[in-house]
């Protein structure tokens, strides 16, 4: 398989290189990238399909994070 060069073939660096180039939407550039999945977010709340939290719920989340002792919010240190 020709898709990737090993680093001995490569002459170079050590670092592998793929040949394959970006296609769709990873080529697109980070603001129009934005900018569909905006759209997308829009759609759903149109359609009724997106979750939005009550008070309730965001408040039960906030006690189920808090009764772990997380620090970070991301639930990792």
């Amino acid at each position: 398989m020709a898709l990737q060069e090993s680093p001995t073939s490569a002459g170079k660096d050590s670092v592998v290189t793929s040949r394959r180039s970006l296609r769709g939407f990873a080529a697109m550039d980070p603001q129009r990238q934005r900018e569909i999945a905006s759209l997308g977010g829009r759609a759903a709340h149109q359609s009724g399909h997106a979750h939005e939290f009550t008070t309730e719920e965001a408040r039960v989340a906030g006690r189920k994070r808090h009764a772990r002792g997380d620090s970070s919010p991301s639930g990792t240190s």
